[in-house]
């Protein structure tokens, strides 16, 4: 299968982007957009790759990412699949929002600006970071894979936290837990704390705890016990409170919180919405609605923008982060389909 839409897809998964190392990818993408006809198309301050089109008054944002996560995938297809690192994840929703928006005629009204966002992947979230204050934008579209037939609306929020505990050492024989003990205690208690939170609610409201990473080590003298953990938190949760209940569990360890980012769930009842919803029936669609237990630049943009907001883009995001990440080609065709249609009608509705 060869296509111009598809050209683009390949060549920019090629590019292996990881988290700062993005600038091979931006300048790409710059490069496809001026091709394509766009009437800026620019790499900005933070390393974002951004295309405008159109030179209305009314900003439409639609913000992908041009980051991945770590580790190369030959990029290969095998059939209508093409295997490569961000092929999902979010390189194939980021090629769908500029095929889609270079079929479209240039509005009067809008302007659609297209942004390759970098650092998503990171904990800093520092290209939306960089685009809050510079755009007030009338709508927003993240690029995220929800499949081609569905659209997202929410993500949960997010904090991290490193715990270190260090500690004089004692005979393994002795009474005195091991630094390793103790963390286990503190990852424990915090996995009791999550269980009970979480009795009788749904999956999009529970507080979710994953330890990603720990370590431990001696000089002799003392020993040091690590802990990286994440935490995916609801609409409402209060953070404060957890963080203080987690001080009091430490004990005599080290506390460092960062990453933090609040939960977000759009209206449905938006025109933005019912775009993608018409879009997606003529395409033969059903639509569906989804919300996500991860986090996003939604969760950056959305809640300060306060803006009709959805996140869209082809590719089953059980694949995020795999070593099998691939995308159904026929699925991204079908996908900038209809985001093209969607946006069309979006623009072309009375302000």
């Amino acid at each position: 299968m060869t296509h111009p839409d598809i050209v683009l897809l390949e060549e920019l998964v090629a590019i292996y982007s990881p988290s700062q190392q993005e600038s091979a990818a931006s300048e790409y993408l710059v490069a496809a957009m001026r091709q394509r006809g766009f009437d800026q198309a620019f790499v900005d301050e933070a390393g974002n790759a951004v295309g405008v089109w159109g030179h209305g008054t009314r900003d439409l944002l639609l913000v992908g990412h041009l980051d991945t996560v770590p580790g190369q995938i030959p990029v290969r297809r095998e059939g209508d699949l093409l295997y490569g690192r961000g092929s999902v994840d979010a390189k194939g929703p980021l090629a769908c929002f500029v095929a889609a928006v270079s079929r479209l005629e240039k509005p009067h009204a809008w302007r659609l600006v297209v942004v390759g966002a970098v650092e998503e992947e990171a904990a800093t979230s520092k290209g939306a970071r960089f685009l809050r204050d510079r755009y007030r934008p009338c709508a927003l579209i993240i690029g995220e894979p929800s499949q081609w037939d569905s659209i997202t609306l929410g993500y949960k929020g997010r904090l991290l936290l490193d715990y270190t505990l260090r500690q004089p050492m004692a005979h393994s024989a002795g009474p005195q837990p091991s630094a390793p003990e103790v963390a286990v205690a503190f990852w424990n208690a915090l996995q009791g704390y999550a269980q009970a939170y979480n009795r009788e609610r749904g999956t999009f409201d529970t507080l979710d705890a994953s330890l990603r990473a720990m370590h431990s080590e001696s000089d002799g003298l003392h020993e040091t016990a690590t802990l990286r953990i994440g935490m995916r938190v609801p609409l409402g949760f209060d953070v404060a409170a957890l963080k203080q209940w987690l001080q009091q569990q430490a004990g005599a360890a080290a506390l460092r919180f960062y990453g933090q980012e609040v939960a977000y769930r759009a209206d449905k009842r938006t025109p933005l919405v019912r775009a993608f919803l018409k879009a997606i029936r003529e395409q033969g669609g059903t639509p569906r609605f989804k919300v996500k237990t991860g986090t996003s630049d939604m969760n950056v943009l959305a809640p300060h923008w306060q803006c009709p907001a959805v996140a869209y883009g082809p590719g089953d995001s059980a694949l995020d982060h795999t070593p099998h990440e691939h995308l159904d080609l026929r699925e991204y065709l079908r996908a900038i389909a209809v985001l093209s249609r969607a946006l069309a009608l979006l623009i072309a509705a009375p302000a």
